[in-house]
């Protein structure tokens, strides 16, 4: 039996948030170039596509950087590592000077910020975007990336909380 889509009713907004927090993600935060630069703590990030090689990550419309991300060309991507929940929560604060408050942080390709001490980074160049509700789906294709410490852990959100992964199975 197939069911419509007319057939379902959707939970309310708490009741999404709190199933949603069961769900672990891991913790990026994004950069976008700018006077002054853009970035925001997202943990949305996932990869879409093989051929091409596609990411994507999603932002609120009314979120202070989303002006920025609108506008962009190229975006760069952090895995941030288990060792950096301060610089998760510098780029989750609204009002600051997130790059002043963060300061680890370079000028990279297209003159998108690069933060240091990252698992991993991606500079992307966005392809798309595609309007989801009060938020939007950014698709872009890596162009260049790099990875720091092979033995450091991703720092992970989940249930309003950040932690890491064991790596062992029990």
């Amino acid at each position: 039996m197939t069911v419509q889509s007319e057939d379902l009713s959707t939970v309310d907004e708490l009741t999404f948030r709190r199933l949603m927090s069961r769900h672990a993600a891991g913790v990026v935060v994004v950069t976008v170039a700018g006077e002054p630069p853009a970035g925001f703590t997202a943990t949305t990030f996932t990869s879409v596509s093989l051929r091409p090689p596609l990411v994507s990550f999603c932002l609120d419309r009314r979120a202070s950087s989303w002006p920025a991300v609108a506008s962009a060309r190229t975006v760069a991507v952090h895995v941030l590592s288990d060792r950096q929940e301060r610089v998760a929560r510098t780029f989750a604060t609204s009002g600051i000077d997130r790059f002043a408050a963060h300061g680890d942080w370079y000028h990279g390709p297209d003159g998108v910020p690069l933060l240091g001490g990252v698992v991993a980074h991606l500079v992307c160049r966005v392809v798309q975007r595609v309007p989801a509700g009060d938020h939007s789906i950014v698709l872009a294709a890596p162009v260049t990336g790099a990875h720091g410490d092979d033995s450091a852990a991703p720092l992970l959100y989940q249930a309003g909380t950040y932690g890491v992964l064991s790596k062992e199975i029990a």
